[in-house]
């Protein structure tokens, strides 16, 4: 049996060197990036069975991405497409006061028409887990539908909120998560998200506690950047301040968190084991360049263990 299994968009990242503008840029550095695969890599780097569905280009760039996350441990199992393309992003690094800015390139890409009998879902049927996120049902009418369809197989899922803005508006990712919630065991919410996009009021504990009766989600995980993260069971709540990190990236740092607690959670270990392997797993990703968590669970555990003094002997 696979421990985890996501559905999702993996993109090219194209990045200018730190300081320089995409208007002037003479180089562009390649990375792979995606919510769901970036989950599947960290969860395999972490020591789980992950296997990440998608549909992709049957190009030099579809099997990119393919190569890469193999590198990492997951396994892809994709729908190889003869029309649509490779999505990409262009990630301009900057400092204050500029800050750094994204453009999104993802029109027409081939994951965008993936429908359930393209996929494998056998995968999702013999898998302890079946995670995908909020950025997967807005992408397109056809993913959506998507979405709702395997999220209704008799496997355990999460989903993770992860709105975004570029993708859809607040009442449209509102009327879609009321539609798909219902079908999810474990959520990680964001709670920018819960609050702006649902429009819940209250502190996490009184947060978590109506996503739960709402939806009948088995646990709830709010993720509350720097004020770290608050987990509710129904049996108990649990806290977990932020791991401090000197930030080289911060993107994906959400997905390391998910990819962490994911790792401990499905060995059966306590939640507050599965919050601090999370936290120790974001603040690691914020020191890495590119999407996907390049870590080990050695490093991790060395985080937990606070034994880090700034040099690996």
């Amino acid at each position: 049996m696979v421990d985890l299994v996501t559905l999702g968009e993996a993109m090219l990242r194209l990045s200018p060197p730190t300081g320089e503008r995409l208007e002037t840029a003479r180089e562009l550095d390649c990375q792979v990036g995606g919510a769901e695969s970036n989950v599947a890599a960290t969860a395999a780097r972490l020591g789980l069975d992950t296997v990440w569905l998608s549909k992709l280009p049957d190009s030099a760039l579809g099997r990119r991405v393919v190569s890469e996350l193999r590198r990492h441990g997951a396994k892809p199992r994709v729908c190889w497409s003869e029309d649509g393309r490779q999505g990409t992003y262009y990630l301009e690094a900057g400092g204050a006061p500029r800050g750094s800015s994204v453009v999104y390139d993802r029109e027409n890409a081939a994951v965008q028409t993936a429908t359930p009998n393209e996929l494998d879902t056998d995968a999702i049927e013999d898998a302890e887990l079946f995670l995908t996120t909020g950025i997967t049902p807005a992408l397109s009418t056809t993913l959506f539908e998507t979405t709702r369809s395997l999220l209704s197989t008799d496997t355990r899922t999460a989903f993770d909120l992860n709105y975004r803005g570029k993708l859809w508006s607040e009442a449209e990712a509102r009327d879609a998560y009321e539609e798909l919630l219902p079908a999810v065991d474990l959520l990680f919410a964001p709670e920018r998200d819960v609050r702006s996009v649902l429009g819940y009021d209250g502190d996490p504990t009184a947060l978590t506690a109506r996503l739960r009766e709402e939806y009948g989600c088995e646990t709830v995980v709010l993720t509350r950047g720097e004020k770290g993260a608050f987990a509710d069971t129904g049996d108990q709540t649990v806290e977990q301040s932020t791991i401090a990190a000197e930030t080289v990236d911060a993107v994906g740092t959400g997905d390391a968190f998910v990819g962490g607690y994911l790792s401990q959670a499905l060995r059966g270990e306590s939640v507050e084991r599965s919050l601090s392997y999370g936290a120790a797993t974001a603040a690691l990703k914020r020191t890495i360049a590119g999407d996907i968590a390049v870590v080990s669970e050695a490093e991790v555990e060395r985080v937990l263990d606070d034994e880090y003094d700034g040099i690996d002997r």
